[in-house]
């Protein structure tokens, strides 16, 4: 397969892609309407259920740093099934958890299993297309990241409503069985075993990151990935203090808000696939950066000038969401281009970056809430400014694609 497959066989590839990428997404946002409840039932703290939480990203950061270089050795198809058995061994062992140490242990195993599916979905597509297709293919998985925090809290609220909470994980657990046939029959190798890098030790994976890190393209792609995506996450961790404590929006007036910005980040992420049958994806992924960055100054001004409108801060918010649909697509294509040698190695890197920034700015965004819409602001603001600027050392070859 390649960048002129057919259309019937590229929907099935992305499908089968978009339910591989989707296990983090589900198995962070579907198990947040059962926190109360797992507190509840261990009689613990509910800073002892989030720590379940925190572990699952650090899993999906540490797992993706080893999966990269299995894949580029034994080829794509079997450590990616390996990951979902063991994602699906997991989740069954987090729903018979009798304490919340097991849990926060089967959750550890979880992300391990199931970040294969990121990996294996980026380094795939960097196997069949070129760089202008692989962002109409990344276009199209950003419904997955539009998607899963809508529906995931609304299955997890149904499914906490009407079971106890260890249904959430036996419904994971078939989800990810469900794609063990999916993957084997509708995708298959990508990877041939001339393109493997055989017999490779820790020294040459090392020396493979190593490459990957001093290649200034590549790590001014993946860096400015991040850090809007690191925007998106100090989003989705401050806003429903911002919008339901500050500004008195009832949970499900937010849940409505959040779904308009899911919206408009699907919509972006779709017009993208179109715009790139004409432009470059990094001549978008120049104008999307420039539209990201003057709405995050934007949300920055609002705060510190109007720091109780609601609908100026509604707006710049809905425009930094959406234009990530642009950013991520073009931003993750652009740096695995660089990566046809080494690409699962190249997937992991970028998903690390992602996860760890991530996960960084959560915390920061935590730690530092004053009670206003501040922190977020200037967390968001501050990862727009640095993803930017980071974007403009991408100085390549004058033969490689601009």
């Amino acid at each position: 397969m390649n960048a002129s497959l057919s259309l019937g066989p590229r929907i099935r590839f992305v499908v089968i892609l978009g339910a591989l990428i989707a296990f983090a997404p589900l198995s962070i946002d579907m198990y947040l309407p059962a926190f109360p409840a797992i507190a509840d039932h261990f009689a613990v703290a509910p800073g002892a259920v989030q720590t379940t939480l925190a572990v699952f990203f650090i899993g999906l950061a540490v797992g993706q740093g080893i999966l990269g270089p299995i894949m580029d050795r034994l080829g794509r198809l079997r450590p990616l099934l390996f990951g979902i058995a063991v994602y699906v061994a997991a989740s069954l062992w987090a729903s018979f958890a009798t304490d919340i140490e097991s849990l926060t242990a089967a959750r550890l195993l979880q992300a391990l299993g199931g970040c294969a599916g990121i990996v294996a979905s980026r380094a795939m597509v960097r196997d069949l297309f070129d760089e202008r297709a692989s962002g109409q293919v990344y276009s199209m998985l950003m419904l997955v990241m539009g998607l899963a925090p809508i529906l995931a809290p609304m299955i997890g609220g149904f499914l906490i409503a009407h079971y106890e909470w260890p249904v959430i994980f036996w419904v994971l657990a078939a989800f990810g069985l469900a794609c063990i046939p999916a993957v084997i029959f509708g995708l298959g190798e990508t990877l041939p075993p001339e393109r493997r890098h055989h017999g490779r030790g820790l020294a040459e994976v090392g020396r493979a990151y190593l490459a990957l890190c001093m290649d200034r393209p590549f790590m001014a792609f993946a860096l400015a990935n991040a850090l809007v995506s690191s925007a998106m996450f100090a989003y989705i961790t401050g806003s429903p203090f911002v919008f339901i404590e500050l500004h008195g929006l009832a949970p499900e007036a937010y849940a409505m808000l959040f779904g308009v910005n899911a919206a408009g980040l699907i919509a972006a992420s779709q017009v993208n696939a179109f715009l790139l049958r004409r432009h470059s994806g990094r001549t978008i992924l120049k104008f999307a950066m420039t539209l990201h960055l003057a709405a995050a100054l934007a949300l920055l001004a609002v705060t510190l000038l109007l720091p109780h409108a609601f609908y100026p801060l509604a707006a710049c918010i809905f425009v930094v969401v959406a234009s990530y649909g642009f950013v991520g697509a073009n931003a993750t294509a652009a740096a695995m281009s660089r990566a046809e040698e080494n690409a699962g190695s190249a997937a992991a890197l970028t998903g690390i970056l992602q996860f760890a920034l991530a996960a960084t700015v959560g915390g920061i965004v935590g730690a530092f809430n004053d009670g206003t819409a501040l922190p977020m602001a200037i967390v968001i603001a501050l990862g727009s400014i640095m993803g930017t600027l980071v974007r403009f050392t991408a100085r390549e070859r004058a033969s490689a694609p601009a």
